[in-house]
């Protein structure tokens, strides 16, 4: 029996930064998918893995993401990538969301960064001003850089289901990457991989039932 559903928070909640991801390759002539490129070599130790465990300052993150950029080839800006993050509220998540609290308990898992957070109450496009505006509606919020890990470390989904008292077979969890999906799964939680708003919702309310 289902008891929680748990949502990642940008790419499931909010607008997916892959988008602004691409623009800002196509700005400076980079092939598309570089970035999500850097991100992936190394993942579990490179500097946006450091940054979302809150290892790094951001200022230490940015000089070693735009190393990490120039070992592959590439030259960007990290304080634009991080802009990237800047996206909108999907307003069919949050009403699905108001409605499935009343029989569900509801966590939101993010990697987020911590430091990338300042001047967020002027800028209500920042993530941690859409969080803000979600965190009344859910139970727990687990955030990478506040415990000390992300996904798709084991460990971040074992602090999740302690957290918000859950057996991790009674979770259904939604992301918009597969590599976070995979050890959830493993674990007995059902996964959605989301691909756009009204999609995962279909998928989630047929698991419902």
């Amino acid at each position: 029996m289902i008891q929680a559903i748990l949502f990642d928070f940008g790419g499931v909640i909010t607008t997916s930064p892959f988008d602004a991801f691409e623009n800002y390759e196509r700005e400076i002539s980079l092939p598309l998918g570089a970035i999500r490129q850097i991100n992936s070599t190394n993942p579990d130790s490179n500097a946006w893995a450091k940054f979302e465990r809150n290892e790094v300052s951001k200022q230490e993150f940015m000089a070693a993401f735009e190393d990490e950029a120039r070992s592959l080839g590439y030259t960007l800006r990290a304080d634009r990538v991080l802009q990237c993050l800047e996206t909108t509220i999907r307003p069919k998540m949050i009403h699905a969301i108001e409605r499935l609290r009343l029989d569900y308990k509801i966590a939101i898992l993010t990697n987020n960064l911590q430091e990338n957070v300042e001047g967020s109450e002027k800028n209500m496009q920042s993530p941690t001003a859409h969080l803000s505006q979600v965190i009344d509606l859910v139970d727990e919020v687990i955030e990478s850089s506040k415990v000390g890990v992300r996904k798709p470390e084991k460990a971040f989904y074992e602090k999740a289901c302690k957290t918000i008292d859950v057996d991790p077979k009674g979770c259904v969890f939604l992301d918009d990457l597969g590599i976070n999906l995979k050890p959830a799964r493993e674990m007995g939680m059902k996964t959605i991989k989301v691909i756009n708003e009204m999609q995962a919702l279909i998928d989630l309310y047929e698991i419902l039932g």
